[in-house]
Order: structure tokens, then sequence, then C-alpha cells
């Protein structure tokens, strides 16, 4: 069984309170530069991997889109995005998102907002996103950033009163496993370079449309902490696009 951490009561409890869990889109930093970045969803069956409370899914709806389904492992999510799904076009899974099975290009549109960076094989995940879209179809996804996985820990390097002296960066092109501390509990994520993260989309056949490391809005700045999100990236977007065979 896949890591599923958001069902344990107290990590849950902890990830309600916050911001992009209580404000939805408006709470979350990246969700304007995200935005920037998505396709006219009009019209469009969009597929949501690791959906959460299904934000993404009602903003996809409020834009037009024919359907969406969303999928997550967490049954805490799902219980929270149903109570908030304004639409009955949406739908919800629960399901590891390496373990979805949808027909070939059955959707115009795959989103994944911070969850591809729990998934160990990240290249038999893209091969499958490849297949379920259709040609023209667009990927567009978010994970932590390279420079903020590479380590591990994911914790500033502090000086003896407190005050931030460095974030790590270390073992970066050593690929794999890492143990960082989210929410004050161990979490399970695996890190991978920016090379990887390209290389294995333009080798599936994908083109890169974009490639955006979002900084911290400017009404967001004046939040405690906030203001140190600059001295390191935290995210990266990146939108694809299945390439149109030539005929």
């Amino acid at each position: 069984m896949k890591e599923n951490k958001y069902d344990n009561p107290i990590f849950f409890e902890k990830y309600s309170q916050m911001s992009r869990s209580q404000q939805g889109l408006a709470g979350a930093g990246e969700w304007e530069t995200l935005k920037s970045v998505l396709p006219d969803l009009s019209g469009k069956r969009m597929l949501d991997l690791g959906c959460g409370f299904g934000w993404h899914c009602n903003y996809a709806m409020e834009q037009g889109a024919a359907c969406v389904v969303g999928v997550d492992i967490s049954t805490n999510m799902l219980r929270v995005a149903e109570e908030k799904k304004r639409f009955p076009q949406i739908a919800y899974v629960q399901c590891p998102i390496e373990d979805i099975d949808f027909p070939d290009e059955s959707w115009d549109v795959i989103l994944s907002s911070l969850a591809f960076h729990y998934v160990a094989d990240y290249e038999t995940l893209v091969r499958k996103l490849f297949k379920m879209l259709e040609p023209g179809g667009a990927l567009v996804f978010t994970v932590e950033h390279p420079v903020f996985t590479a380590y591990g820990t994911q914790q500033w390097y502090y000086d003896d009163n407190g005050q931030i002296l460095h974030f790590p960066v270390d073992r970066y092109f050593f690929e794999g496993r890492r143990t960082a501390t989210f929410l004050g509990e161990p979490v399970i994520k695996y890190h991978r370079t920016l090379t990887t993260y390209l290389r294995t989309l333009l080798s599936t056949g994908f083109v890169i449309r974009d490639v955006v490391e979002p900084q911290p809005p400017e009404s967001m700045k004046d939040i405690p902490g906030m203001a140190d999100e600059m001295r390191r990236p935290m995210m990266l977007i990146i939108s694809a696009q299945k390439a149109i065979p030539c005929r």
C-alpha cells in the first residue's frame, strides 16, 4: 500500500489548519502562477491527480469544463472534497495516483498539484498519463522543487540566536527516497532532478510548454516567514502538451 499520511488523524488535523486548506486556492501561494499556465478548460475533460479537497475540480467546472474526475488516496481528503463539491459533473475516485486506469485518450487535461513527489516511479506514471491524454492534451503539474527535496529534511539551518543561516542542498544527483518533516511529522517523499522531470516528459513524447519557479505573491509577503521563501525555490510548475502526430 502506498503511504497515506493524510488518513492519520493527527496529521490530517494539522493539514486542515493550513491556509491552503481553509482558504482554498486563495490560500495557496503558487495559485496565481499555476492559473496563468493552465490551458483553456472550457468544454474539456479534466483529471485531477491528488485532488485533495477538490479546489481545482470546482475551479475547472467554474471555467466551463465538461466533466472532472478527482483522484486521491485519502478517505479524509475525499470526504471533505465531497462536502465542498458544487457541481454534479465532478466525480471522485479513491485510488493511489500510480494505480489509475482510464482508457487511452480519455482526457483533455491532466492536472496534479504537489503530488508527484510522493510517487516512487515517475517515469511509469508519465508514460501512463501520455496514453490517457488526447493528442494535443495538456499535462500541468506542480511538485516540490528539486532544490527543496534534495537534502531531505526540508528544514532551514539556524544560528545560535535562531536566525536562518541557509537552506541545505546536498545529494542533489542521488535521486530517490527521502524522509522529510512536514507539519512536525515524518513523511516519505521522492527526490528527482530537474533534468529527470523534464527529459522524462520529452522522451515520452510531450512538448514542454512552460516551466516556472513560483515566487510568493506580493499579497502574501507580509505573512510571517513568507519573505524567507524568496531565499530558495520551494515549488516547480511544469506545463507540457502531448504532441499531435503528423498526418
